[in-house]
């Protein structure tokens, strides 16, 4: 099988507006030619984009209920940074701008996490790996 190309998360949100504002905040920029008012893409790399869509638009992706991701969570997004700071610095802008932590940072020794939910409760999980600590197999 051929490893895919490219990789879109779709994520419903309650106020395209608002969270748009949240993740500029974050640093993060959108692809105009994939944005309209129904939906932002978001980009997180070169490869891999999410969707930030209205509930009308997701809607038309599923016939299945939207859940409440403040309530229950389905996905979980990991990004892995550079170093701690960023994933610090990552955390404290999200925690800025209305998102919150719903879980203690998690430090391994050679991995480092933090859980940051967004305005809609999707849940991003910003770490860094130390790859010479790493356990052996």
């Amino acid at each position: 099988m051929t490893a895919p190309t490219m990789t879109f998360i779709n994520l419903p949100v309650a106020d395209l507006g608002a969270t748009t504002v949240f993740y500029e905040a974050l640093g993060f920029v959108f692809n105009p030619q994939f944005s309209d008012e129904t939906g932002k893409c978001l980009i997180l790399n070169e490869t891999t984009f999410a969707m930030l869509l209205t509930h009308e638009r997701f809607r038309g992706f599923s016939d299945a209920p939207i859940p409440d991701a403040k309530t229950s969570t389905g996905l979980m997004v990991a990004l892995s940074f550079e170093s701690r700071a960023e994933v610090d610095r990552f955390a404290a802008a999200a925690l800025a701008h209305g998102g919150n932590e719903p879980r203690p940072v998690a430090d391994l020794g050679f991995m480092y996490q933090r859980t940051i939910s967004d305005p809609d409760g999707h849940r991003w999980e910003p770490f860094f790996m130390d790859m010479a600590q790493a356990p052996q197999a």
